[in-house]
Formats: structure tokens, C-alpha cells, sequence
């Protein structure tokens, strides 16, 4: 008989999710927790909102919500980032899957796509306050075409957080084509895959297919106070989206809005920070960021914030975002 140490993971492993559904028409929610393995506090914030629906002290009274407590079972189950890649980058349905995550993709797209909205629960390795990862504008574009910004927007403002950041899919795709720009086709198997859809995550692949959706980053992932951000940010959407007479979040009228601009890779791991950075750390321009190992120093383009720094970054990899206020009016907030 074989046991479950000699099977191989997509054989032992499964996607668990849970569907609540109201007996009145409304519009359907879903929220991922764990999409990476090492933030679990989206996965404690649904233990605790499913103990308040199965225990009635919550009472869902119109739409459906599916709550996927850990979205990569694999990553959780080593307590890391990535199973065998990234979860949330590439992410689409594939005939031939490579990895474990493709594996896990064929189950979720389809969950995704039957939803209307999605809530997806994040904390970020360095310390910081919780924020939101918006999407774009409406537009027929075609790297992320989207009707719904409207909804997203208002949304967002009354999920929790004041610091709202827009820009990543069009910025990830500017760094591909900076990354092919200056590495030699030879060296290019150590890169991030070279294609701008590989920026498609849970929230991309929502837009994609109809629906809108939010990140919530809580704060960093031992920070205790993180799965009550996930919790609330649960709690204010269901509000938001009236799925049950919960109170209503008051619209955050002082936001916070960023917009990432620009995607700088690590070229060599003689690359180094000048300082141990953390997201939203504010820069003027010119000031000196890092050093390539070649003494060349990477500056600040203009005055700004550092967004996602990562000193162990791969070589030919993102080293760290760079964010600027956006110009950009949320309809929610007129």
C-alpha cells in the first residue's frame, strides 16, 4: 500500500475551500488566504470569520462567499514563500502542468472566474503599516483591459488601510523589457520569466475574467496585529458589498495614493543597499539607494518611496520597486 511520504505532492496535497451561500441573490465573494505559504494571517482572519457564520453570530443574508483558507497547501505546509515558483505571477490555466503550482492554478482559476469579486490577503516580509494593491483605470488596452474601476475604488477605500498603491501589471511589464534590454540572451535562464503576462497574479487573472478585485497587504508577516487587519478587511468588504447588515466601514477620506513607476533588478550579488530599507521609506531625488558591485550608484529618480526591497534578490531578478504619488482621481473620494 503506498503511504502518503511516497507520494508526490500534487498526489497528497488538495485545495480546500469553503462556500457559504444565502438564500437571497446577491453578489458572490472570494477570499484567498495563504496564496503565499509563509503569510497565514489571511488564513487565521478565516477561521475566524467562518467560526462567526457557522456559529450565527454572523448571518450571511444575500450572495455567496467561498473562503480558501490556504490557497498553496504546499508552501504552507513548508511554512515558505513558493512551493516549487511563485504562485501569484503566471498565473493561468495550462494543459501540460509543469509544477505544483500550475497544478493548484487549474483548480483555482475556474474558483476565481465564478466569482464576482475577490479579497486576497497578503503581510509583507519588511515592517510596515498595512496597504492596498489597486488596479488600473478603466480602459481597452490590451495588457489589462478593465470596466469595473469605479467598483474596485470604492472598494478599497473603505477596506481599512489610508495608503492605497496602483501601477504594478504596466510597471512589471516595463521591467521585462529592461530586463531583455541589457541581459545577454545567454544569461537570460536565471531571469524572472521574460514575458509581461508572467506579472499575472490571483487579482489580475480576476480582472481578466470579469470581476474586480483587492490585495490587502496586512503588515508584515509576524507582526500580531496582522490577521485583525485581514479580519476587518473580511468584515468591511462583506459590508461594502452588503452581504449581511454588518456596519458599514466609513470611506477613508485622507488616502494615501502611490503609484509604482518603476522596477529595478538586482545585476550582480555584489549589488547592495545602502541602508536596510523598508517599503514606503521616503527618498528625495538623487539620493543614493544602492551600489552595484561595479560602483555604479542606483539613485532615486525623483522624490519618492522604496517599495518591495529585497536584499537576497537573484541576480537578473527584482531587486526593488520605486513608488511616486499618483496623480490619479478616485471617483469614491468626488
Amino acid at each position: 500500500m503506498t503511504s502518503a511520504a511516497d507520494l508526490l505532492p500534487y498526489q497528497r496535497l488538495h485545495l480546500k475551500s469553503f462556500t457559504y451561500s444565502a438564500l437571497d441573490a446577491g453578489p458572490s465573494l472570494i477570499v484567498l488566504g495563504a496564496v503565499h505559504g509563509n503569510e497565514d494571517c489571511g488564513t487565521k482572519a478565516i477561521a475566524r470569520v467562518m467560526a462567526e457564520l457557522d456559529s450565527g453570530a454572523l448571518h450571511l443574508q444575500r450572495g455567496r462567499i467561498t473562503f480558501v483558507p490556504i490557497t498553496n497547501p504546499l508552501a504552507f505546509e513548508q511554512q515558505q514563500r513558493n512551493g516549487d515558483r511563485n504562485l501569484n505571477r503566471n498565473l493561468r490555466m495550462t494543459d501540460q502542468p509543469l509544477d505544483f503550482e500550475d497544478r493548484i492554478a487549474n483548480a483555482l482559476c475556474p474558483l476565481l472566474a465564478d466569482h464576482d469579486v475577490l479579497l486576497d490577503l497578503h503581510s509583507t516580509n519588511n515592517p510596515g503599516e498595512a496597504f492596498i494593491m489597486l488596479g488600473p483605470e478603466n480602459n481597452d488596452g490590451d495588457l489589462q483591459p478593465f470596466a469595473l474601476a469605479k467598483s474596485e475604488e470604492a472598494l478599497a477605500t473603505r477596506l481599512g488601510p489610508h495608503r492605497i498603491v496602483e501601477g504594478w501589471l504596466c510597471t512589471y511589464a516595463e521591467g521585462v523589457k529592461q530586463r531583455l534590454a541589457y541581459t545577454p540572451q545567454c544569461e537570460r535562464s536565471h531571469l524572472l520569466n521574460t514575458d509581461p503576462s508572467y506579472g499575472v497574479g490571483t487579482t489580475e487573472y480576476m480582472r481578466a475574467h470579469g470581476g474586480y478585485s483587492l490585495t490587502l497587504e496586512c503588515g508584515q508577516h509576524a507582526d500580531v496585529s496582522s490577521p485583525e487587519v485581514a479580519y476587518q478587511g473580511i468584515r468591511n468588504t462583506i459590508a461594502c458589498l452588503q452581504l449581511a447588515d454588518v456596519p458599514a466601514a466609513p470611506v477613508q477620506t485622507e488616502i494615501e495614493f502611490l503609484k509604482i513607476s518603476r522596477v529595478i533588478d538586482r545585476h550582480h550579488a555584489g549589488d547592495v543597499f545602502v541602508k536596510t530599507w523598508a517599503s514606503f521609506d521616503p527618498v528625495q531625488a538623487g539620493e543614493v539607494i544602492g551600489l552595484r558591485h561595479d560602483g555604479q550608484q542606483e539613485l532615486a529618480p525623483c522624490d519618492g518611496f522604496v517599495l518591495f526591497p529585497n536584499p537576497s534578490a537573484v541576480p537578473g531578478n527584482e531587486w526593488f520597486y520605486f513608488a511616486q504619488s499618483s496623480e490619479r482621481q478616485l471617483n469614491a473620494l468626488n
